[in-house]
């Protein structure tokens, strides 16, 4: 356990800690707070200080590191800590590295008024609805899970649609004992979606949702073996759900 002094880091890459968690920590005494690095910047980017914490972010450049945002957001990165590149992959160094030196992270990000970085989503992973609007999946999702403990997982769609609909798995635990199928679990489900809604833009709402049945399990066919979401699978898996949410 750290001293009264230390501060805990989390190395979050495009996965940030919900912000109730981190509040959680501080509130009992123990400032956990984030950073942010790559393998490609030898693990190093931005830090939280440990006097000057901003829960929601991942600090503001180590000493020597620039960081910078592209027209699109996608977070740049340049200095001493960036790799020479991908050993005899110049093309795909070339593709990650530009001719001013910086590094394209494939992380979408925002920096406030004072430098502080905080990641979005991953830039693949980034979904633009049928007016032009980009929005992070990622975050619609963390907002639905967190909205109830019956939810185990969501997964938001809406690239090229006119509106976002969400595929729902009841969490085994929290769901114990709810039928999926019935109407009292859907309006709790409902519930649940209109909080998270409230939360949103009026273009990041979820429009509507349907429940699948099963548990969805890690390495299993919608998430990896570290709980990402498989999304172009789930896609295919939930076609038919999908096309009738829009239907």
């Amino acid at each position: 356990m750290p001293g009264p002094d230390e501060v805990v880091t989390i190395n979050v890459g495009a996965a940030p800690t919900p912000v109730e968690v981190l509040e959680f920590f501080h509130a009992i005494g123990l400032p956990l707070s984030e950073l942010w690095g790559m393998s490609e910047t030898c693990g190093a980017g931005t830090v939280n200080p440990p006097s000057r914490i901003k829960i929601g972010t991942v600090g503001p450049p180590a000493p020597g590191v620039e960081i910078s945002l592209a027209d699109d957001g996608e977070v740049l990165v340049r200095g001493g800590i960036v790799m020479i590149g991908y050993r005899n992959l110049e093309e795909k160094t070339a593709e990650a590295i530009d001719s001013e030196g910086w590094l394209h992270t494939g992380d979408i990000g925002t920096i406030d008024e004072d430098g502080y970085l905080k990641i979005v989503d991953r830039k693949k992973e980034i979904i633009i609805n049928a007016a032009g609007k980009n929005m992070s999946p990622a975050n619609i999702e963390a907002r639905i899970k967190a909205a109830s403990p019956l939810i185990g997982q969501a997964v938001c769609i809406g690239d090229a649609r006119p509106y976002n609909v969400a595929l729902i798995a009841l969490d085994p635990d929290g769901a114990a004992g709810h039928d999926p199928t019935s109407p009292e679990t859907r309006a709790l489900i409902e519930q649940a979606v209109e909080l998270a809604n409230s939360q949103l833009s009026r273009v990041e709402q979820i429009k509507k949702f349907t429940i699948v049945p099963g548990d969805w399990l890690p390495g299993g066919d919608e998430l990896t073996p570290t709980m990402k979401l498989k999304r172009k699978p789930i896609g295919a898996k939930y076609a038919a759900q999908i096309e009738a949410l829009y239907s």
